[in-house]
């Protein structure tokens, strides 16, 4: 570090009141490194940067080797030149402990660290998360390294936040000290096996256990109980890791640092929610299918995975981000060119990083990071683009972007300030996701259970919202019901009537793991004003993932007048027409898929039937007004049109205030604080096109103005960021 270095003015250190934007940054990686820095070239990326309206990069988070060459033998000055470098142009920087990645070092002289997934083998080395991170040589390790990180670095003014580990919850731990602190951790929430057998319903196949002893491993077990715990169990691991690392680097860092990590909301052993509780911001990645996956309107089918394919898809894991603290958050990797391996490249077409930039922030990002910067020319992301090609000279990629950090430096303070708006309210529960992988009521195309089940049903309403112009929230079940996990003290509650104010409408589908509690605070959010929306499989089963014995919906057939005892899988879609009288209306082409619920009616509503020889008796859809709200119980997963229709009809205009967009171009809103609102206007195609002015705007980056009716024009994969008086 140079002598001085750090006696520059520090006004614009952290950069409050701006979108943070930049790029995962690796010197390290550069081909002339070795071991020392290239000065020539750290000049020409950070430069580069600079004009590319960056003000942030991640380091240092993949390389414990290079800060741990042997065990005990520490490099920390490596980065300093960097930071040193990044700081003088006004780049901050978020530092990342590299606990993800272990030195080759460690599991030679530590075998024992090596992570054993399901089928019992431990894995080898070689890749990457490939340990048990909950080791104790492991963590004694990570520990020692994460305070000679953070205590070298905290003190240097380009350092605004800290990323600790990197995407976790990759690899299900089924080591043998692991399954036994699962026994332990059993043994004190149950008491003792003769409670675990009732709750588990271990008479079943000669499961009873007579000691803590006889509970079998995991790897093989079918028993859903088992399954759920084992679930939560390991998500608790991961939600225990990221806390003690939080607890390390808060303990150090300055108390204007923040602390986050890098979730991939994919990954088998993430509760998002329960990490966000240590995190001062959520972070996530945003990875997505660009060039013609960003169409809309889009028929394409849903497909689960850590990539997002339709716009549909970026949207909704904007707002699953949002939601894990009901709180901005940031994006801390986004795709740059091509993603995962060189048989999928699909840089953007012109103009769509701008919409993919836009559309996150218009949801909540407060920080657009690409991964990586340079394309590397080695290892096992080398067809993984980044802003700059292999030849590192910037090309059009970096001019697209170069443009984003023009437009984010100009309107950044203002978006900052944004709360994202919606129109309905949607309960995500990870819980009932693990439970459903499990408990798989649909199936893949080519036949055997989908895991991701949870997944398919609530994102068929999610993606039905989204095109009929609608936003969405996601609440959680922790945040509205006070919920607990066996064991866990209670947590207040939202209140029924406060929340049907706040949201006229809430839409609860595949809740399978709902208490008595929970199912009793939505009757009563129905009873107060409020319109309940109930899906397959809400209800259904208890907190153990037990299938209730009661009529169905459980706890809220009275109030929804309706009720269902038979359910059947759907082998194909099955059209849907509309109930003679009802004036629910329905788009030509809806059909049911997946599922039916047989709905008998006792004093609902029928809004939409079955065309079908046997499954014409019931309706797919039903009504009912209770208290001073309504329940309305949607019996199937409705294709496309049908989950349009259901959308349109429980919120006929949209807050938005540019009616039903159905086209191409969409409208996302978010409220600031001064009382204005931002107008996010997108064009997902080719084709020009516009839109009439519904009150006058003004557009915040070219400061053009609309009155009342005036066309607000959008070029081919255009966005437009505009004001109004709300």
């Amino acid at each position: 570090m140079r002598e001085g270095a750090y006696e520059m003015s520090v006004k614009f250190w952290p950069p409050a009141g701006r979108l943070l934007f930049g790029a995962a940054f690796y010197h390290e990686y550069q081909p002339a490194y070795l071991g020392r820095v290239n000065e020539k070239r750290l000049r020409v990326d950070l430069d580069l940067m600079r004009r590319a309206g960056f003000n942030v990069v991640r380091v240092g988070e993949s390389v414990w080797s290079t800060w741990e060459p042997e065990n005990g033998v520490f490099d920390l000055d490596w980065l300093a030149p960097v930071l040193d470098a990044a700081y003088e142009r006004e780049i901050s920087a978020v530092l990342g402990t590299p606990t993800y990645a272990v030195p080759m070092w460690m599991p030679r002289q530590h075998r024992e660290i090596a992570a054993v997934p399901a089928n019992g083998r431990a894995l080898s080395f070689g890749s990457r998360q490939e340990m048990d991170f909950t080791n104790p040589a492991y963590r004694f390790y990570a520990e020692r390294l994460i305070r000679k990180v953070v205590s070298r670095y905290r003190d240097h003014p380009a350092v605004i936040g800290y990323q600790v580990d990197n995407e976790p919850g990759l690899v299900l731990l089924h080591n043998r000290d692991v399954f036994q602190r699962f026994v332990d951790h059993l043994r004190h929430l149950y008491g003792d096996v003769a409670t675990l057998n009732r709750e588990w319903g271990l008479v079943y196949w000669s499961h009873r256990l007579t000691s803590w002893a006889d509970l079998w491993p995991p790897d093989g077990n079918v028993q859903p109980q088992y399954d759920l715990a084992w679930r939560r169990f390991q998500a608790g691991l991961v939600s225990e890791f990221i806390a003690w690392q939080t607890e390390i680097v808060r303990e150090l860092a300055r108390p204007d640092q923040f602390v986050t990590t890098c979730i991939a909301y994919d990954r088998p052993g993430v509760e998002d929610v329960d990490i966000a509780s240590a995190l001062d911001i959520m972070s996530g990645n945003a990875y997505y299918e660009m060039q013609d996956g960003f169409g809309h309107p889009s028929a394409r089918p849903r497909v689960a995975g850590w990539v997002a394919q339709g716009i549909w898809a970026v949207y909704e894991l904007a707002d699953r981000m949002y939601s894990s603290k009901q709180a901005p958050f940031l994006v801390t990797e986004t795709n740059a060119q091509s993603i995962g391996g060189s048989s999928t490249n699909m840089p953007a077409y012109d103009g769509q990083w701008r919409q993919a930039a836009w559309a996150l922030v218009s949801r909540g990002a407060r920080m657009i990071e690409y991964w990586p910067w340079q394309s590397l020319d080695f290892g096992a992301e080398t067809y993984w683009g980044g802003v700059l090609p292999h030849s590192q000279v910037p090309g059009r990629v970096y001019r697209e972007v170069a443009r984003i950090g023009e437009e984010f430096a100009s309107v950044g303070p203002l978006a900052c300030g944004a709360v994202p708006d919606y129109d309905i309210a949607v309960l995500y529960d990870t819980d009932s996701k693990f439970a459903l992988a499990g408990q798989s009521p649909l199936a893949k195309p080519d036949g055997p259970p989908d895991p991701d089940s949870y997944w398919q049903i609530v994102t068929s309403f999610y993606r039905g919202a989204f095109d009929a112009g609608l936003q969405v929230r996601f609440v959680r079940p922790r945040q509205l019901f006070g919920l607990r996990r066996p064991g866990e003290a209670p947590q207040q509650p939202t209140s029924p009537a406060e929340f049907a104010v706040a949201n006229p409408v809430f839409l609860v589908a595949a809740f399978f793991t709902a208490s008595d509690e929970d199912l009793e605070w939505m009757e009563g959010y129905a009873a107060a004003g409020g319109h309940l929306v109930l899906g397959p499989r809400t209800g259904y089963a208890d907190r153990e993932g037990r299938a209730r014995v009661e009529t169905q919906p459980a706890c809220l057939h009275k109030a929804a007048g309706s009720w269902y005892e038979e359910f059947s899988n759907l082998a194909e879609p099955v059209p849907v027409r509309a109930a003679g009288a009802s004036e629910f209306g329905l788009e030509a082409g809806a059909v049911a898929t997946d599922w039916v619920d047989c709905l008998n009616l006792v004093d609902a509503e029928p809004l939409a039937y079955y065309e079908h020889p046997h499954f014409s008796r019931w309706p797919a859809l039903t009504t009912r007004p209770h208290g001073s709200g309504r329940v309305t119980v949607i019996g199937t997963v409705p294709g496309q049109a049908f989950a349009r229709s259901i959308a349109a009809w429980l919120v006929p205009a949209p807050v938005a205030g540019w009616g039903r967009l159905l086209g191409p171009v969409r409208a996302t809103t978010a409220t600031v604080h001064d009382g204005c609102r931002l107008h996010f206007l997108h064009n997902w195609s080719w084709h020009p096109g516009s839109v009439a002015a519904p009150f006058q705007l003004e557009d915040a980056i070219s400061g053009e103005r609309f009155d009342l009716g005036d066309q607000v024009t959008l070029k081919a994969w255009d966005v437009r960021v505009l004001r109004a008086k709300s």
